[in-house]
């Protein structure tokens, strides 16, 4: 068993920063070409601002990349314990939505925490994305997607902790559902706070749908 001291804590925390502040929107639409991101739409560094490029295949890179960090720094943490890697991915979603690079003012969050689950545990990540095209489907709004499918996600970790039968057919392989729930419910609370612009709008019902540009963006 892996017993982790504080500093190395620290250093998987510190690595999975690192990791999760590169800024993939930023640096793949300078690379084509298109300038600064944070000057288009919402001015967020996340897929669905570089969306709004026009250039699908820009953002599904960024969506990608976003989330492969912490799917990353999950990995490679986890052959210093379990501890170690959820204590990186954490900080690649810290990283992300607070880039030091950017002036610590990143995205929202939430490619990166999909990437999060993918790397700790595979059917959490799962849930989160039926839950997401579920939602989207049914309410064409792609931040109460994400804000529900947030909470569905460690929702389905903690539960899973009074289930030892499901555990033994998809068993953990780092630490316990509990302790997983109980963190991606932490980062799911930073999404939420990330996302109060969008809270507000759609209790105000001027939240923009899929496929719909937002006041500000329509001429």
């Amino acid at each position: 068993m892996f017993d982790l001291s504080f500093p190395a804590l620290l250093a998987a925390l510190a690595f999975g920063y690192l990791l999760g502040s590169i800024p993939f929107g930023l640096l793949l639409t300078r690379a084509a070409g298109m300038g600064d991101i944070r000057a288009i739409g919402s001015g967020n560094i996340g897929a669905t601002n570089v969306l709004r490029t026009g250039s699908k295949k820009l953002a599904a890179a960024t969506l990608l990349l976003d989330a492969l960090k912490a799917t990353a720094a999950v990995l490679i943490a986890a052959r210093f314990g379990p501890q170690a890697a959820l204590i990186a991915g954490i900080g690649a979603f810290l990283g992300h939505i607070f880039p030091v690079w950017l002036g610590f003012k990143g995205g929202k969050g939430v490619a990166t925490f999909l990437g999060l689950l993918l790397g700790l545990y595979w059917p959490a990540f799962l849930v989160f994305a039926l839950t997401w095209l579920a939602m989207a489907y049914a309410f064409r709004f792609s931040s109460l997607a994400a804000l529900v499918a947030s909470l569905v996600a460690p929702a389905f970790l903690i539960a899973l902790a009074k289930l030892p039968g499901l555990q033994a057919l998809l068993p953990l392989p780092f630490g316990s559902a509990l302790q997983m729930g109980v963190a991606t419910l932490a980062v799911a609370a930073a999404i939420w706070a990330k996302h109060h612009e969008n809270i507000a709008k759609l209790m105000a019902g001027t939240e923009s749908r899929i496929g719909e540009k937002s006041a500000a963006e329509a001429p």
